[in-house]
């Protein structure tokens, strides 16, 4: 059903409603009513103005693109159940145009959004480099209120720690490393010393401490190191 067609549906529902209505003569009934009559126009307001906007874009294709600038989208929430890694981009009135200008393109380690002509501008996002493969064939887009939803198909139901893998390298990087060859003493040490550095004061009283008494017993021939 083209917009067309669907306007004039919502234009006889309307007509209708309103015949209805004159005639109900229980309060009740006529506000309920009422509430289906507001609904009705406010969707009749949206598929005019979607349809206006139809009738501008094929007079002139490339008016879209030449009054649009693009922006980038930089604020996203994710989660993931079993099955899926789902992305919330929140963008204000994206339901209410044409669900063509949402477009959204997988690959097996990454997805881009572009969404046109939303209020005046483009929407763009490219995501790389995702932590796991995805099912790119399985993957797709919903639409809500004010919100883009992406849902990415895992190819594995293994949980993602984080979304992209330069995340996690970024992640383990600021984790202490302990080297399997090396003297376990000095990988505690390394550990001791990154915690002495990011701790507060009450931290740094309690190592000392611990320290100092840790040396106290090597002095007395007790080699154990009790923190």
């Amino acid at each position: 059903m083209d917009l067309t067609e669907q306007i004039s549906q919502l234009e006889a529902d309307l007509q209708e409603l309103g015949s209805i209505l004159e005639k109900a003569e229980r309060k009740r009934v006529q506000e309920v009513l009422k509430q289906e009559q507001k609904k009705v126009e406010k969707e009749l307001a949206t598929k005019r103005q979607q349809k206006e906007l139809q009738a501008k874009r094929e007079a002139d294709p490339s008016a879209a693109s030449k009054a649009a600038y693009t922006v980038k989208i930089t604020s996203y929430a994710w989660d993931q159940s079993e099955k899926f890694v789902k992305i919330y981009l929140a963008l204000k009135n994206v339901h209410k145009i044409p669900a063509e200008n949402v477009e959204v393109n997988f690959t097996e380690k990454s997805f881009s959004v572009l969404i046109k002509d939303l209020d005046g501008k483009n929407h763009q996002m490219t995501v790389l480099n995702l932590l796991y493969p995805i099912d790119e064939k399985e993957s797709y887009r919903k639409i809500k209120t004010d919100m883009v939803l992406i849902m990415c198909k895992k190819q594995t139901s293994k949980k993602w720690e984080c979304l992209t893998a330069v995340e996690k390298q970024a992640k383990e990087k600021e984790k202490p490393t302990m080297d399997d060859n090396a003297d376990p003493s000095d990988g505690l040490m390394n550990m001791l010393k990154k915690i002495y550095a990011e701790g507060d004061d009450e931290m740094k009283r309690t190592i000392n401490k611990a320290w100092s008494e840790s040396q106290d017993k090597k002095l007395k021939g007790d080699n154990m190191m009790d923190f």
